[in-house]
């Protein structure tokens, strides 16, 4: 049976930084040399992201970019310095999100059963489910689990668990919380690969609320959007493309320039295959959620599956408005297309290290 969305709800930072700041900050801890910061601008500039929000933001918007991000100076911080920034604010973040979820689907949070917590760019423990637990006055008794290290895919994850609870227990409320602070991760030094990273990422958090579809709310505001399958799949030979590896200094990105390639390449194939099995095809999807890893990953899934440019709409504004906040980002697309009124089939779609496809059958 399907997994009903009963209330959806997002946050981002209370500050964020334009592409304007966003160079200036590349271009100091990444290149050394003119013809450096001359591809570091134009890489910002392709990256289509207008704003990111960063927890570690302070003070305003008169003061230059380096006076509000002063977790970073001459010296790198340790992956120990930066778990511990993760630690203070991931929490917060999260309990914006699940607040937002639950009152959207006009339900309490004494009625939650299971919480379901996300994130790759932090680890502790009790950690941010804990945080929950006592800040929303949950049950005690909640059943709990965490979804880690598993990149922006997550959320598909997440939700595959969600209907896998709802299926065995029909009385199961689920709270589903994806929390990435990806700004903890800014990497020093010249690498093509970590000045993208760099570019793109950004810190964010969603929530939804579900139960299983025969479940009565005709209160919830959420309309009736259902999970009705899900699916995933490895590329073969793309080991080595994409990776997400800890390190001294952080959490290090790896995304090779061949990511789109391969996407490009593999992805009609197994997805027309998947969508027979599940029932449907891809003549038969009128909305695409697809989580905006960057724009060269977005235009690799455009050519593969022939999509238009309102069909990537929702995916592109998330990425120009936000940036790419991992696992969080595709909740923010659906949420997006949700008020954007968009009703039928939509596939769901993310990318992951390993190289990995997650994908979701929904109903709008």
């Amino acid at each position: 049976m399907p997994l009903m969305f009963r209330g959806l709800g997002t946050a981002v930072p209370d500050q964020s930084v334009n592409q304007t700041e966003s160079t200036t900050l590349s271009e100091w801890v990444s290149a050394d040399r003119p013809e450096r910061a001359s591809l570091v601008r134009r890489i910002q500039r392709r990256s289509q992201v207008q704003t990111r929000g960063s927890v570690l933001l302070t003070g305003d918007a008169t003061q230059t970019i380096h006076q509000r991000l002063p977790f970073y100076g001459v010296n790198s911080p340790r992956t120990a310095e930066r778990m511990e920034a993760y630690r203070l604010n991931a929490s917060l973040m999260a309990l914006k999100a699940c607040k937002r979820a639950l009152a959207d689907s006009q339900l309490s949070a004494g009625v939650i059963t299971h919480l379901i917590t996300i994130s790759c760019t932090g680890f502790h423990a009790p950690g941010v489910d804990f945080d929950l637990i006592d800040q929303l006055q949950l049950s005690p008794n909640v059943q709990r689990t965490h979804i880690g290290f598993m990149g922006c895919h997550a959320a598909l994850n997440g939700l595959r668990v969600a209907r896998a609870f709802v299926e065995a227990d029909p009385k199961a409320v689920v709270l589903l919380c994806a929390v990435e602070l990806c700004s903890v991760h800014l990497q020093y030094g010249w690498n093509p690969e970590h000045v993208v990273a760099n570019t793109l990422f950004a810190d964010g958090a969603a929530a939804l609320v579900a139960t299983h579809a025969e479940t009565s709310n005709p209160k919830s505001t959420s309309g009736k959007v259902t999970l009705q399958a899900s699916g995933s799949t490895v590329i073969p030979k793309t080991h080595d493309l994409m990776h997400w590896q800890i390190g001294d200094h952080g959490f290090s990105m790896g995304l090779s320039p061949k990511v789109p390639e391969a996407i490009s390449t593999s992805l009609q194939p197994w997805l027309n295959e998947w969508l027979h099995s599940s029932g449907t095809d891809l003549n038969s999807i009128q909305h695409w959620a697809i989580h905006p890893g960057g724009p060269r990953i977005l235009q690799a899934c455009a050519d593969s599956l022939s999509l238009s440019d309102d069909q990537l709409a929702s995916s592109r504004e998330i990425l120009s408005q936000h940036g790419n906040m991992s696992s969080a980002t595709i909740l923010f697309v659906l949420d997006q297309m949700r008020q954007h009124d968009c009703h039928g089939p939509c596939v769901a779609l993310a990318f992951g290290p390993g190289l990995c496809a997650e994908v979701a059958l929904i109903t709008l």
